[in-house]
This record gives C-alpha cells, structure tokens and sequence, in this order.
C-alpha cells in the first residue's frame, strides 16, 4: 500500500524537489506547508504515514513544532536541516524525531532513511504498548489486592477464598477482575461513607 506523506518547509524549491523525489520512490504526497501552523493541522487532519519537518519555519522552531505533535499523534518525523549542529541533533533526539536529515537531500539517500524512520517509529511504539501494558497489569495487580484485603476482612475468609470470590464474579459476569475489584472498592467507599455519615437529629 502507497504510504502517505506531508512536507512542511517554507522553501517552495525544497518542498517542490522533496515532493518530486518522493513520488519518483512510490510515496504519495498528500500535503504541503510552509509553517508550524500548518504544519500542526496537516498532521492531525491528513494523518500521514511519514511527515518531513524543516527545522528553520517563519512562525516557530520545527523541532518545538515536532514535540507538540507528537504529544497528541504518533508519527513518524524526520526534521530538515541546511546544517548539522549537536544541539539541533540532540533537541530532535529529545523531542522524539526519527530521522535528522542535511539539505540538499540526495535522493538515492532517501529510501533508506525513510525506511530506517518508520522501522524505528514501530519499534518505539510497541516498547511504549508493552510498558502501557504492564502499567496497567500492575495497577491491576493493585486494585485486586486491595479488593482481597476488603473481602478477608468483611467476610472473614482466607486469601485464597477472596481471590476465588472475584475470579468467580469476573467469569460469571463476564467483568474483568480489575472490574470486579474496582466495584468491591467502591462499595466499599458507600458502605464507610455511611458509617461515617451524621445522623439527622444527633449532634
């Protein structure tokens, strides 16, 4: 399937020869810009496979313009520079860009970086799904053995019947057992709210 791309640079030569070598390499160029603006609203509205940031933008820095949409929208970016400079290198490292490349292209030199950018986006984003994962196998874990404790003391029985208690509500009730255990906490939180509450009438 043809990937799509975004250039954003406010040289009208630059885009106009990125564009051409790109289509020559089988992309699809499906948007252009010349700001950060622009560069912000393509992106989230065209959703390209590839986008190509110039550094130097009239309206703000690209690699700012980078970090803001990645924050929102994970894409693959490789960011244009007329010069190679640590700092710039190391702000694109920091900001998440796959791919730092010099003016003037080379265009036997640009399948490869493109290649090589979204093989290191893929990667990236299924080491940041794995660790959401077990973040979130972690918090489970938590509420879990939070519920536990509630139900060995409410219901004076052992670990093993507690946890037994939640694995047989999360199948009959087809819930998640995080699901369970996130209903026995806040039943939990009704049933101490009453307890605690004044009643009417008594000082």
């Amino acid at each position: 399937m043809q990937k799509t791309v975004v250039i954003i640079d406010d040289s009208p030569i630059s885009r106009a020869t990125l564009g051409g070598a790109l289509k020559r390499l089988g992309f699809e160029v499906i948007g252009e810009g010349a700001s950060g603006a622009e560069a912000v609203h393509l992106a989230h509205k065209l959703e390209p496979d590839v986008l190509f940031l110039a550094v130097g933008l009239p309206d703000m820095d690209g690699l700012t313009v980078a970090a803001h949409i990645l924050e929102t929208l994970p894409i693959p970016i490789l960011v244009l520079s007329s010069h190679l400079d640590q700092e710039l290198i190391q702000r694109a490292k920091e900001a998440g860009v796959m791919a730092y490349l010099l003016k003037p292209l080379r265009e036997e030199e640009l399948l490869p970086a493109i290649e090589l950018a979204i093989s290191r986006f893929e990667e990236f984003n299924a080491l940041r799904k794995e660790n959401a994962d077990l973040k979130r196998i972690l918090e489970d874990r938590k509420l879990i053995e939070r519920a536990k404790g509630i139900l060995m003391e409410r219901e004076r029985i052992s670990e093993q019947q507690a946890f037994s208690r939640i694995q047989k509500t999360s199948m009959n009730m087809r819930r998640s057992m995080a699901e369970i255990a996130q209903a026995i906490l806040l039943s939990e939180a009704v049933t101490a709210g009453r307890s605690t509450a004044p009643v009417a009438g008594v000082p």
